[in-house]
């Protein structure tokens, strides 16, 4: 453990997780913003849908942990919504996606009465350039992305949580299919960009209490006089 004790990030889910500190990544932009201000803790495993996100989640945020993030970023979806025929596929049907998402927002929320929690929903993909570069579409489609993509946003809005729909913010760049992915779903410094802001933006529009806000969140050490 390193002190002084910051409020803690967490950035919790698959590969668009994992990624996110290179290329200019959002999760590194966010590290970046608050620097001095908030640790940022990345849980990121590439891969993974959210059936094994379920079944680690005590490990990685233990309800008896002495430190309780003050907010979680969490991801997951676009492996749950790969094609259940092709091999190795992590498809996860859409009702138990819903269900798993639900206890895993659940879980984190019963955190602390002061963990936020911002929901990433599927992004969009770019299929020809899956097929490019991997020669088939992996069992990924726009289509299926949309429907999980839309589960999620209607589960933040049951739940009363921040959502950001990543669909739909990736297609906002009328040049989108060409920037966004350096592998058809995977995010470039371009993309990544756009999930920055999208996330810059709930933080800074969030009426919580304290806020989480960079510009409102003291710098460590700040009035030490040398």
């Amino acid at each position: 453990m390193v002190e002084p004790n910051r409020p803690l990030f967490v950035l919790f889910g698959s590969s668009i997780v994992q990624f996110s500190y290179g290329l200019h990544g959002w999760g590194a932009t966010l590290a970046d913003l608050y620097a001095r201000k908030a640790d940022i803790l990345l849980r990121g495993y590439a891969g993974w849908n959210s059936r094994m996100a379920l079944q680690v989640l005590d490990k990685v945020f233990p309800k008896d942990a002495e430190i309780q993030p003050s907010l979680v970023i969490l991801y997951f979806g676009g492996n749950d919504s790969i094609d259940p025929e092709v091999p190795d596929s992590t498809h996860v049907p859409l009702e138990e996606y819903v269900e798993n998402m639900r206890n895993i927002a659940l879980h984190i929320k019963g955190l602390s009465e002061k963990t936020r929690l911002i929901l990433l929903s599927t992004p969009t993909v770019n299929e020809d350039q899956i097929v490019q570069c991997y020669g088939d579409n992996l069992g990924r489609t726009n289509e299926k992305s949309r429907i999980y993509s839309e589960a999620c946003i209607r589960l933040g809005q049951e739940l009363g949580d921040k959502v950001i729909d990543l669909w739909s913010a990736l297609q906002e760049r009328p040049d989108w299919l060409t920037t966004c992915f350096w592998d058809g779903m995977h995010l470039t410094k371009e993309g990544s960009e756009i999930v920055a802001n999208k996330i810059k933006m709930v933080l800074t529009e969030a009426e919580w209490e304290p806020s989480l806000h960079w510009t409102k969140m003291p710098d460590e050490f700040f009035d030490i006089i040398i």
